[in-house]
């Protein structure tokens, strides 16, 4: 199975200088966890719920900033064409939970461990990458 027949497509994204604050906005309008990040349709960064968090909220940063500042740089990609089971490999090596899709460059979709989950044949690759990705966290001395 390739990834274009189970990936979200009509992905809404933002541009590296919209406001952390109208990024928020529109993360809790779609109910998403990540925003795809394009400059005039290519794909140059995500920002997550966490990098928001942490990088934004925990440091202080002004709600005007621009999303750049604190988004994911650079993200690792998939294509249409890989299989399901590759973007799960994938996305347990690097343990992401959210894999975006492009052609060229430019943004196509999005796949996810559920979307991922919900196929039978899928669903073993879906939960290893899951459970690579899930290691209980520690706190750092």
């Amino acid at each position: 199975m390739k990834v274009s027949d189970v990936m979200t497509t009509n992905v809404e994204s933002c541009s590296p200088d919209t406001p952390l604050y109208e990024v928020a906005s529109k993360m809790r309008e779609l109910e998403v966890g990540v925003m795809p990040i394009c400059q005039e349709e290519q794909l140059v960064g995500l920002a997550t719920d966490r990098d928001m968090v942490l990088k934004g909220l925990a440091e202080q940063v002004p709600a005007d900033t621009p999303i750049s500042q604190v988004m994911t740089s650079d993200p690792v990609r998939g294509t249409k064409n890989m299989s399901a089971e590759e973007a799960a490999d994938i996305m347990a090596e690097v343990q992401i939970r959210r894999l975006p899709i492009v052609e060229d460059g430019k943004l196509v979709g999005i796949v996810s461990l559920g979307d991922l989950a919900v196929t039978d044949q899928t669903s073993n690759e879906a939960g290893q990458a899951l459970e690579e990705i899930s290691y209980p966290s520690e706190p750092s001395s």
